[in-house]
């Protein structure tokens, strides 16, 4: 269901969530509901610090501030840095979607990045951009 730049997402499992503004677009270009990111599982939240918005999702998260437009977070990275403390963490909020190969994935933040590879798994580095 849309409504004026709003879409209601609704499955069985988590229920009823509204996706609005740039999370929606994102969403969408994630591939929506038949995407990686699947259904929202929450409705549009703010974040603690006052600064950004968030919509979590069954594979993942999109967060959103005025500074970094959306961006997504999913799988090992996600869970590394929901560990960390999220936005409150010293990466602070994503500045990029995952992006690299099945070998190694990158995610960028605004206080640094975190990769993840099969081999090593999810780590988290402060400061410096790598592509």
């Amino acid at each position: 269901m849309t409504s004026e730049g709003s879409s209601i997402y609704w499955s069985a499992a988590p229920g009823a969530h509204e996706v609005h503004g740039d999370i929606r677009i994102k969403c969408a270009q994630c591939g929506g509901s038949g995407g990686f990111l699947g259904y929202p599982v929450t409705d549009e939240l703010g974040c603690p610090d006052g600064m950004g918005r968030l919509n979590h999702f069954e594979g993942g998260s999109i967060y959103w501030t005025p500074q970094t437009g959306p961006h997504e977070v999913h799988g090992q990275i996600r869970d590394l840095w929901a560990g960390m403390g999220w936005e409150n963490s010293f990466l602070h909020y994503p500045t990029s979607d995952e992006t690299g190969s099945d070998s190694q994935r990158v995610s960028h933040f605004q206080g640094g990045h975190i990769t993840w590879s099969p081999a090593q798994g999810a780590s988290a580095q402060r400061g410096g951009r790598i592509d």
